[in-house]
């Protein structure tokens, strides 16, 4: 029978601790593309919160050395935190192309997938939460269900941004820019699904 002691629980403490980083990134990049203004300024406050977000897998790695019982499976832990981490990554390499890439405006489309990684990590977060209670949730599946809707939502966003980008878009330059930032933004979103499904996986094999 799957029950956590109060001594395994750190690990689901520190996917909580994790994503709520991952929320506070994606905050932080919906507010950068929806108040394009301060950029240096907001992107080097991004890179900083990604870098708690590497202090914090750090410590589940760290963790999983030490614990020699764990909740669930070794290799599970370690593939949650290293996906966990890669959504807060990506998020960072988004935010960076901005200034990289010398952009001066906003597309629409852009903001609308910021806009669902805002909402993809706030469900992720409250999956992360209910992780050490899998066995009596009712509302995991539904979260993780809404997961691959959003991210499948990105989907269609992104198709129809590139097909707009090469149809009316006349500099070459703005193409390759806004195509390589769609295409982060989409990253993004992918890892979101990932971590939902790698829980999915969690979920069907210990509750």
């Amino acid at each position: 029978m799957f029950r956590v002691t109060a001594k395994e629980e750190i690990f689901f403490d520190l996917f909580v601790e994790t994503i709520e980083t991952s929320c506070k990134a994606a905050r932080m990049l919906e507010d950068l593309m929806f108040n394009y203004c301060d950029v240096t300024q907001k992107i080097k406050a991004i890179e900083e919160t990604e870098h708690l977000c590497d202090q914090s897998v750090h410590q589940i790695l760290k963790q999983l050395n030490k614990s020699f019982i764990t909740p669930i499976d070794r290799e599970d832990i370690h593939v949650l935190a290293k996906e966990l981490d890669n959504i807060t990554d990506f998020i960072e390499s988004t935010a960076h192309r901005f200034h990289m890439l010398n952009v001066k405006t906003i597309h629409e489309e852009s903001k609308s997938l910021a806009k669902l990684i805002v909402q993809c990590t706030a469900e992720l977060r409250e999956i992360m939460a209910d992780l050490k209670n899998m066995k009596k949730s009712t509302t995991l599946q539904k979260r993780i269900i809404e997961v691959n809707r959003l991210e499948n939502e990105g989907d269609e966003i992104f198709r129809s941004a590139i097909s707009r980008l090469f149809a009316s878009e006349t500099d070459p330059l703005e193409v390759i820019k806004w195509k390589e930032i769609y295409e982060y933004l989409e990253n993004t979103l992918d890892a979101c699904e990932d971590v939902a499904n790698i829980s999915e996986g969690i979920i069907m094999k210990n509750a």
